[in-house]
């Protein structure tokens, strides 16, 4: 498609351009696209937000970075109700609680994913 002088077929937005294969997602917390492989699902249960790790739930879904700001930004902003079509107030601490876990098994594993080393001790 044309427009005045500019090919509007070739324009790219610099948060459109992304250089992965996969379904992409929107961060209901910050509200960033990104690879829905890197977001966790969340759907809603009994008026209770929690966490599906498997994504195997049914239900509507909604997407969210695994850490406790995106989570408080979706909080502020109210986002929960309106990104999974709910009606009335929904409680998050199964959802707080999962992603404090996750902040805590990162910390004590590591950056790559490994404990720190042990000592082997010589039984004799």
């Amino acid at each position: 498609m044309r427009f005045g002088e500019i090919d509007c077929s070739l324009v790219q937005r610099p948060e459109e351009v992304f250089d992965h294969v996969g379904p992409v997602r929107t961060c209901v917390g910050c509200r960033t696209r990104t690879l829905s492989t890197e977001l966790l699902r969340v759907v809603v249960v009994d008026a209770k937000v929690i966490p599906d790790t498997r994504r195997r739930l049914p239900g509507r879904g909604a997407w969210l970075h695994p850490n406790l700001d995106c989570l408080r930004a979706a909080e502020r902003r109210r986002a929960f109700p309106r990104a999974l079509r709910a009606q009335g107030q929904l409680d998050v601490d199964s959802l707080r609680t999962h992603l404090e876990q996750l902040a805590r098994w990162s910390t004590a594993v590591g950056p790559h994913g490994q404990q720190g080393t042990r000592k082997q001790v010589d039984p004799s």
